[in-house]
């Protein structure tokens, strides 16, 4: 089993790895980081262009004959039009599997976030989502301020620590159920649940549940 993953930051890659290591699988790993900073920081590079650039690479990626492509950035999943696309292998979208988790919960919850750039794409698609799939979410967004740039600047135990504190806090305040939005966020949140034995909804875990099914992966 090949997957072929495409991320939009290096620090992706090792969450992957380490999650799936117990598996017969192969992964290749393609990083862009360049694309969202010019979707954020570039008025000149319109969205058709970026859906463009999206198309190419997933396209470029398909012809290394793997079995699947995950994506793991929510930006990069918005801006692809699969109705662009004929592919003879299947897409996985990182998100999915999380919202399908989240869709299943009545009770209030708070999503977290580090980096404000992937607010608008994931929500969104949550919304969307849950349109679709006729469900009423109570929930509440929260940006840990200040916090993706330690990430950015290679300060990952302060990142992290960030996380820790507002997890935390989160749970002193009440009984909402609390997820974590991105990737980088794991470490720290799982720090959390074993530091409590509250579980903390994180898109790695969802994501590697829904592959056992989708892929038929088997332990080595």
């Amino acid at each position: 089993m090949k997957l072929a993953c495409l991320h939009a930051h290096h620090s992706n890659i090792e969450y992957i790895e380490t999650a799936l290591a117990s598996y017969e699988i192969e992964l290749i790993h393609f990083v862009d980081p360049g694309l969202m900073n010019r979707v954020t920081h570039d008025n000149s590079f319109q969205y058709s262009d970026a859906q463009q650039k999206v198309k190419e690479q997933v396209e470029w990626i398909a012809k290394i004959n793997a079995d699947a492509i995950l994506i793991t950035c929510t930006n990069y999943i918005a801006l692809l039009n699969e109705d662009d696309l004929s592919l003879p292998i299947p897409i996985i979208k990182i998100d999915e599997p999380f919202f399908e988790v989240i869709c299943s919960i009545d009770e209030p919850q708070v999503i977290l976030f580090t980096n404000p750039a992937t607010v608008k794409g994931t929500l969104d698609r949550l919304y969307n989502y849950t349109n679709k799939h006729q469900k009423n979410l109570v929930m509440e967004v929260i940006v840990i301020e200040n916090s993706f740039e330690l990430l950015m600047q290679g300060q990952k135990e302060k990142y992290n620590e960030a996380i820790n504190t507002c997890i935390h806090k989160l749970m002193n305040e009440g009984n909402k159920i609390i997820s974590v939005a991105q990737l980088s966020m794991v470490s720290a949140s799982v720090k959390v649940e074993r530091e409590t034995s509250i579980t903390v909804i994180n898109p790695l875990h969802t994501l590697i549940d829904s592959l056992e099914v989708q892929l038929n992966l088997k332990q080595k």
